[in-house]
């Protein structure tokens, strides 16, 4: 017996027993600290007016805010089918501590309040933890170690509090319970030791019934099974979905074909190498694997793309692929490596979008397309505009890489004010493209399509170039703001060459700031960290463009060497309502704690202007003042606005525009 105790209390060496007590007891730990509260505020209120209120009400706050604690994290907490054995052990054993401290806690807690009242509020104080103790043990029942911590904990201080009491009601209630709860952690073990057996015994029958099956098919797997990931291979998948299209065609069913594609796969092979990112295809497979099922397969198709063919629940197709994609976005542990990648996924529904496989794959590589380009992460089903905006797309590569660049690439400027005098600070250069075959095309387009292609380094340096050689016209007194590519930043032969540049056209390096948005930040932070320092080292100034409007802005503002921050034109758009006045405010206040300059984009009325002064903000831009503008027509706008604002202090001014 002692050695069986000594064995429980030192926990499981099997990982799939500790895998299954974690996700028993993920199941079952927000109902005991949910019993814990309520019958703790049970406690609390017959005793309110009796007891102080730091023993009521604040103890129980106090104690309350912990279980709520513990309930959101085990809620939070990832499936048994995600996290490893360690970590599983070491959450158990946590848990295990935990108790015993809280156990501990809520007892010495009932004896101060038994203190207290008549012979009612103590015979409510000795149910109490009577009551609580039973519950805490069947919550308990597959982490014995645990009930045992809290039966010592609290059986034994019950017992001896209440036999040096004298009372004899209670003294027998106390070794009534402690031979109960006796009794139950006798039952406890016994159950938990056929939990284990059972455990144990799917396990051995499990892997006895895939050799089984191993040594009976093995020919078949090894023609139709990827040898990577045991999934379905590209010859399983696309016999099997011309097999299901022919049943569905003479059923009048609905099929679903689609494609995962994961993302952010290249970087751990190029950082990790090609050992660790075959390791993570196969936790890939596995993850994979527990997901496919009757009416699902998922099979590999070749490099870190997947198939998938759904033929249940076609309705929900789009739901299901989402679901996998959320799945694959939990991060990997591969080679004590935690790796974070993610999965994108198109669909595409037999009849509706084609009645061939060629057809339906086809087009499900399109919806794949869309959801690669607007929303990495997601999962679209294919419709008709996928593919006019994709043979758009290919048009834009095709003129794209048949550019005269410098023909066709053109800058316009749109100025930087201050709020209070409308004097002109700076002046952001804007790239713009127009094509002699598809005719003007956004930047949004064109820098995505050349990121894609590989150009972007080739399109930056001709805009920066454009850009400085007319800046060069421009007063002394005025900056100049350029935007960089998510691929410019973290190139060291690109951002060599921009200083090249800056240094041959003899322009002070001081008047420029080079424009970064937080994708650019999130490709390579540390390549992008080495080009920022290469600029601020020549006298450059750095600036974080569209802030907010990512997920770890703050993050960056902490540890980068910025300068200044350009808030999102969004929130200007928002400014009227409380929510978006607040943030305006919290992020001016953030700026200045860093002291870093704050920029505001999109001021398009007087009221928006008159507000952002209101609040503090010194510089602004937008279509107000003016709109993006050539060279020529820039000039003539300033000097129009310095004649029309002269000298006359704060007060707001009509706008002077002239479009370009």
């Amino acid at each position: 017996m002692r050695q069986r105790l000594r064995s429980w209390m030192t926990f499981s060496a099997e990982p799939n027993v500790l895998l299954a007590q974690y996700g028993e007891l993920k199941r079952q730990v927000p109902l005991l600290y949910t019993l814990l509260v309520l019958n703790a505020a049970a406690l609390a209120y017959t005793h309110r007016h009796l007891a102080p209120v730091e023993l009521t009400i604040g103890f129980t706050v106090l104690l309350s805010t912990i279980c709520g604690w513990r309930v959101v994290r085990w809620l939070s907490a990832p499936g048994a089918d995600i996290v490893t054995a360690v970590e599983a052990k070491r959450e158990l054993v946590r848990t295990t501590v935990i108790a015993g401290v809280m156990s501990v806690a809520f007892v010495n807690w009932s004896f101060l309040l038994d203190q207290y009242g008549g012979p009612a509020e103590r015979g409510h104080v000795a149910l109490f933890i009577a009551v609580t103790v039973i519950g805490c043990i069947f919550c308990l029942v597959t982490l014995p170690q645990a009930a045992m911590v809290v039966t010592a904990a609290v059986t034994l201080p019950y017992l001896v509090y209440y036999i040096l009491r004298g009372n004899e009601v209670l003294v027998a209630m106390a070794l009534n319970i402690a031979l109960v709860t006796g009794v139950m952690i006798r039952v406890l073990l016994n159950n938990f030791a056929r939990f284990e057996t059972l455990i144990l015994s799917k396990d051995t029958l499990a892997a006895k019934q895939r050799e089984a099956e191993r040594l009976g098919d093995e020919n078949a797997l090894l023609a139709h099974t990827d040898a990577l990931t045991g999934l379905p291979n590209r010859r399983h998948f696309f016999a099997e979905l011309d097999r299901r299209l022919g049943a569905a065609k003479l059923a009048g069913d609905r099929v679903a074909v689609g494609v995962l594609d994961l993302d952010r796969f290249k970087p751990v092979n190029d950082t990790f190498g090609h050992a660790v990112g075959d390791r993570l295809l196969m936790a890939v497979g596995r993850r994979l694997a527990k997901v496919a099922g009757d009416g699902m397969l998922l099979a590999r198709l070749g490099g870190d793309e997947f198939g998938i063919l759904i033929t249940r629940d076609v309705g929900r197709a789009c739901e299901l692929g989402q679901a996998i994609c959320d799945r694959l976005a939990v991060p990997f542990s591969v080679d004590d490596h935690s790796v974070a990648i993610g999965c994108s996924a198109g669909l595409a529904i037999f009849p509706d979008a084609g009645e061939t496989v060629h057809e339906l794959f086809d087009r499900s590589d399109y919806a794949l397309y869309h959801a690669k380009s607007t929303e990495r992460g997601s999962c679209a089903a294919f419709s008709l505009e996928h593919e006019t905006q994709i043979r758009s797309e290919r048009a834009i590569e095709a003129a794209l890489q048949s550019a005269d660049l410098e023909d066709e690439l053109h800058v316009r400027f749109q100025p930087i004010l201050c709020t209070r005098t409308l004097a002109v600070l700076g002046v952001e250069a804007l790239g713009r493209w127009t094509s002699p075959t598809i005719g003007a095309v956004s930047p949004d387009r064109f820098i995505t399509t050349a990121e894609r292609l590989g150009i972007i380094h080739s399109i930056s340096a001709t805009l920066f170039g454009k850009a400085l050689a007319e800046f060069s016209e421009m007063p002394q007194a005025i900056g100049l703001s350029f935007n960089l590519s998510a691929l410019d930043i973290v190139s060291q032969p690109t951002v060599a060459r921009l200083i090249e540049m800056i240094e041959r056209n003899g322009i002070d390096p001081k008047r420029i700031t080079f424009e970064l948005t937080e994708t650019a930040l999130m490709q390579d932070f540390d390549a992008a960290v080495r080009g920022i320092r290469s600029l601020r080292a020549l006298g450059s100034r750095i600036a974080l463009d569209d802030f907010g409007s990512g997920y770890s802005s703050l993050g960056y503002l902490r540890r980068l060497p910025l300068d200044k921050v350009k808030v999102d034109r969004t929130f200007v758009a928002d400014m009227d309502e409380a929510s978006g006045h607040n943030i305006l405010t919290a992020i001016l206040g953030l700026c200045q704690t860093l002291e870093l300059d704050c920029i505001v984009e999109g001021v398009e009325t007087d009221a928006q202007l008159a507000s952002l002064r209101e609040l503090g903000y010194r510089l602004a831009q937008g279509y107000l003042f003016a709109e993006p503008m050539r060279l020529d027509t820039c000039l003539v706008w300033m000097r129009r606005h310095t004649a029309g604002t002269g000298n006359q202090g704060d007060r707001l001014r009509p706008q002077l525009r002239i479009v370009a």
